[in-house]
């Protein structure tokens, strides 16, 4: 089978950490290598965004890297890129009519427009993993929301125009069909984690002397609820709060957002009790998930969340914010602590209940560990999706009254 990828903004090269990459490049990228797994030959189409990038990039056995040209060879912020879309389309038409796929699958809104557009004159197929709703972002964020003002009417079309959807939780699912999506046409297949590389077993960075280690990872920005932690650890005593993301550690001192939690920290008397890391290396994010009593993940809003995967993978529990796919991915009482978004008063409440019973923490952390390995491999989701794929080239639909979800989760 011969998949093309879609993710115009979203490279599966790109370096993790900056302001537009993050969960979607890595999901990208992990799921075509899994897809290759399985025999699919797979071919993500993405924009150039430096001169100096070749056309084609192989990115593994059966994976390559297609840098398409559309607007400007430089970084143009994904916001900003949806007048690029006909000419991205445009290539993939021209691309598609010479070496025609069997499904083509969309990662984003923008990309699906492109995908649409250059596929349905084909007959080719299209399914959409949106991993971000317009509708949801403009709810939470409001007047910050910097999406194009088209972004929620072109959404609500595209839903429409697409052969089928993949949903990475049961939240986006129902928001879909809110949005008049078809219940037929979508299924509920979430992200995955590298177990090879996130495993609980393997050295550890080492804390604080006399403190427990709380842990956020992720983009520093006001959405993700880093501002929420920081004000619930002047109720915490005898805990650290290590931040690991944001930018590089040279331009700590110079960052907008680190200005303002360094300065909420002295407001709530705890400068002294955070840590910022700024951006991580990949490969030292096992050994500092392994070094934290309990990760924090309180998102004001999440289309999925990969940090509790990873998390859990480490054997580490999870206090995540009950919003999108954090209530699927982590078991309240059972991997970890569910609290309202933006409630540092409730997340403090849990993280001294956790801190309070080490053995509670290491059991939930076990039980984390192995519902990962149960569900959220690679291998399991690239098995899920290609299972999408032939359906639809079979003719077929989802026959469930309501959004499928993969059995236990």
């Amino acid at each position: 089978m011969k998949i093309s990828m879609v993710s115009e903004h979203a490279s599966p090269l790109a370096t993790l950490g900056g302001v537009d990459a993050g969960g979607q490049n890595v999901h990208v990228a992990a799921l075509a290598e899994a897809l290759a797994r399985h025999d699919v030959d797979v071919t993500v189409h993405t924009r150039r965004d430096d001169p100096d990038l070749p056309r084609q990039v192989e990115l593994g056995h059966g994976v390559r890297v297609d840098h398409v040209r559309a607007g400007p060879a430089h970084y143009v912020g994904k916001d900003a890129l949806l007048p690029y879309m006909d000419d991205f389309a445009d290539d993939l038409h021209q691309q598609w009519r010479r070496d025609r796929p069997d499904v083509v699958h969309a990662h984003f809104w923008m990309s699906g427009l492109a995908a649409v557009r250059a596929a349905r004159p084909l007959g080719v197929p299209v399914v959409l993993t949106l991993h971000a709703l317009g509708v949801v972002k403009r709810r939470h964020q409001g007047r910050k929301d910097t999406s194009p003002p088209d972004r929620i009417a072109l959404e609500q079309r595209l839903v429409s125009d697409v052969g089928h959807i993949v949903a990475t939780c049961t939240d986006e699912a129902f928001e879909l069909v809110r949005m008049g999506a078809p219940r037929r046409r979508i299924s509920v297949v979430p992200c995955g984690v590298d177990l090879s590389f996130f495993r609980p077993d393997g050295p550890a960075d080492e804390p604080g002397p006399g403190r427990a280690r709380l842990l956020f990872v992720g983009r520093l920005v006001e959405r993700k609820g880093v501002g929420n932690v920081v004000s619930a650890l002047a109720k915490v005593p005898d805990a650290e709060l290590v931040v690991a993301g944001g930018p590089d550690p040279a331009d700590l001192d110079v960052d907008a957002e680190v200005g303002r939690l360094r300065a909420l920290a002295a407001q709530e008397g705890v400068a002294d009790r955070v840590r910022f890391l700024g951006r991580v290396e990949h490969h030292r994010l096992p050994e500092l998930y392994r070094s934290a009593d309990v990760v924090t993940c309180v998102p004001w809003y999440e289309p999925f969340g990969i940090v509790p995967l990873e998390a859990m993978a480490c054997g580490v529990p999870v206090v995540a914010s009950a919003v999108g796919g954090l209530v699927d991915t982590v078991v309240e009482g059972g991997t970890g602590l569910h609290v309202p978004a933006r409630s540092p008063e409730r997340l403090a409440e849990a993280l001294g209940d956790l801190l309070a019973d080490p053995g509670w923490c290491r059991e939930l952390g076990n039980r984390g560990a192995r519902r990962v390995r149960e569900l959220f491999s690679w291998d399991r989701v690239g098995g899920l999706t290609l299972n999408v794929y032939r359906r639809i080239l079979a003719g077929q639909s989802v026959r469930t009254r309501r959004p499928s979800l993969p059995a236990g989760v």
